[in-house]
Parts: C-alpha cells; structure tokens; sequence
C-alpha cells in the first residue's frame, strides 16, 4: 500500500475548523483537547494501561503484541467502522494520537485497508498541534491584534454585559470560551473545561479572529481569572494594553431583572431539566455554595442578612410557585457587594474611557464605529 497521508497546516485546522478524530484514549483525552475534536479511541483506559505495563516490564515490541491481541479483529470491527463512519459524515476530517505515531499511523493503516477510505493523520498528533496553539498564546498578541483598536466593555453586575456581547460583531466572548459568568455566581450547570481545553480554544478563537478582517475588537471586562480558569498573562497584558473601556449602564431594577432571569429563574429551568426531582434543590445547594464563596468579603452580618432574604425567598417560592421573592436578595447582594467592589477596581483601573451609556446608546455607538471603519 502507498504510503498513507500525513497533516501538518496547522493553521489551515483552525481557519476551516476540520473536524478531528482523537484516537487517544478517553482519560487523554478528558484532559483536553481540540474545539472540533471527537474521542474515537483505538484502545479503551484499560487496555492502554495494561499496553503501557508492558511497555516498561517488556519492551516495545511485547506491548505492541499486547496490543494487537486486546484489539483483535473481533474488538477493532467497530472501532473502525466508528472512524469510517465519521469520515463519510466528515470527507475533510483529520486523525491523530499523541505524538503522531503507533496509535494513530495504525488507525489509519486499519481504515485504508478494511474501510477502503483514506484519512490523512496529523504530523507530529496532538503534540506538535498542541504545541503550535501554544506558542500562539505565549508572547504578546500577534501584532494584526495590536494594531486593532481594542474596546473593553463594563458596567455593574448585571447590565446585562453578556447578552450584548451576543448582539454585537468584533467579539471575542472569554466568559462564552471559560464557561463561566466571571463571578461567585457564575458557574453553569455544566462544569468549565479543564486549563488545556480552555488554552486550546482561546488559541483557535484569535487566530480565526485575526484572520477574519475585523475593525477592532471588543470583549468583556476580566481579571485574569474565570471562574477556575486563567487567562495566560501575556494575552490578557496584551489585550488590555492599549484599549480603552466603554461603559454599559443600566438602571437598578434592569439590572435586578437580568440577574433574576439569569441566577434564578433560567438556571432553575436548567436544573429541572436535568434532575426533574430533585432539581430546586440542587439550584439551592449550588447558591448557598456560592454565597460561602464570599462570606469572608461580605463580613459575617451582611453574609448571614444576605443568607436570611434568601431562606425567606425560596420558602416563598416554594409555597407560592413564585420566584419574584428572589429579588429582594439579588438587590441587596448587587448594592452591598457587586457595586462597592466594581467601584473600587474602576478607581484602579488607568483605562480611559471612551463611551458611556445604556445598551441601545452602546450598539449606535459601535454602530457608528463600524461606519468610521467602513469609510
């Protein structure tokens, strides 16, 4: 047989989004992979921990032994029709292993000869591309980045920041990529990507967005710190060095409708969802977590008042079937903790400011700088 096709324009993945076949085994691959990526593993946990073993005790050529007998032909029919299968969905996907080597070289071996369909394998598997998506975020941003007027958006908890984020071009959404709303209260349902998850789909979104064409680029005022996850330190220096910030407003009851819509009654949806039983009392369990996350910035009294207009709350939901009770906590956590604290980080913050006011006055805004650009 020729010899089958090797893949290495990593760039080129990322700027089409080509789906990819990950042939590492699913712990490998729970670790982190790549936005597009889809486990198709050659071998289960249990049989590369068992090729593995072997490897150390034995040497290479009894592991690879082993592991044509945990794979034989009755094992492998399935595996490779799963690939087969993929790729008659997928005609552009790509395959890889770890290093490019074994693993994915015999997937691709199997695939030709029992499929009759060829799949081309990354150079160098996951590491080199890994590695690639790296250096990406390593240094400054790249320099077509620089060059772009770069605005961050603010404003008081519940503004409702995220949701125009969604209405507006020249994005790009860090809390959409870290899972997260970016506060104690900010986790989904579903948990954050593990660090490697999370590094390899900031790298693909910058270089798409560097590729794109965009005016400028606008994204949400962070720390350097999501939830669980950190922004690399060059990338976020870089990202704020140079911008100017532009403020959303919004009176408080907006502000207390947003945080309901979001923290109580969408979220509740969420877990009824998943847990139709038990679900409301997951919701509570996940807040009262949150608010011992900032027990010791509340202070004791305003923790345990804060506690307090909560318990009444959901009792009030509970007898009544409705959430509207939860508004006087959210009032009471966005006046006595969320503003003091934003204040405090707007005084420090050297940003200057380049425009002011409520959500219809920011999209003319950038409205009007789309129209600068244009001309």
């Amino acid at each position: 047989m020729n010899e089958l096709p090797l893949f290495d324009d990593f760039e080129r993945i990322v700027l089409e989004q080509r789906p990819l076949i990950d042939t590492r085994a699913p712990v490998e691959f729970a670790e982190g992979a790549f936005p597009g990526a889809v486990n198709l593993p050659l071998m289960t946990d249990s049989e590369r921990a068992a090729v593995g073993t072997c490897y150390k005790r034995h040497g290479n050529d009894a592991a690879v032994r082993l592991g044509h007998e945990l794979v034989n032909e009755t094992v492998r029919r399935p595996r490779i029709e799963a690939w087969a299968e993929f790729q008659r969905r997928h005609p552009d996907a790509l395959l890889y292993c770890f290093r490019g080597g074994q693993r994915s070289a015999i997937a691709q071996r199997w695939l030709a000869e029992y499929a009759g369909q060829v799949i081309p394998r990354l150079r160098g598997g996951y590491k080199a591309f890994r590695r690639y998506l790296i250096d990406q975020l390593a240094g400054p941003l790249p320099a077509g980045l620089q060059r772009l007027p770069r605005f961050v958006l603010g404003g008081l908890t519940g503004v409702g920041k995220t949701r125009l984020l969604k209405q507006l071009d020249h994005v790009v959404d860090l809390e959409g990529l870290a899972h997260h709303r970016g506060s104690a209260f900010g986790r989904h349902l579903d948990p954050q990507p593990t660090p490697i998850a999370f590094e390899n789909a900031l790298a693909y979104e910058l270089i798409r967005f560097l590729h794109a064409d965009h005016p400028w680029l606008l994204f949400e005022d962070e720390g350097k710190r999501i939830g669980a996850l950190n922004l690399p330190a060059e990338i976020h220096r870089g990202l704020y060095d140079g911008a100017r910030r532009v403020i959303l407003e919004a009176p408080l009851e907006t502000r207390i409708d947003i945080t309901l819509a979001e923290y109580v009654t969408e979220a509740q949806s969420k877990w009824l969802a998943r847990e139709p039983d038990a679900g409301l009392e997951r919701w509570r369990e996940n807040m009262l977590d949150s608010f011992r996350r900032i027990r010791k910035r509340l202070g004791g009294a305003r923790h345990q008042e804060l506690l307090r207009r909560f318990e009444a709350a959901w009792q009030h939901q509970r007898r009544h079937d409705d959430p509207e009770a939860h508004r006087d906590w959210i009032a009471c956590l966005l006046v006595e903790y969320y503003d003091p604290m934003y204040a405090y980080q707007m005084a420090r913050s050297p940003l200057p400011i380049a425009f002011r006011g409520d959500a219809q006055a920011v999209r003319a805004w950038f409205a009007q700088q789309d129209g600068a650009a244009g001309g």
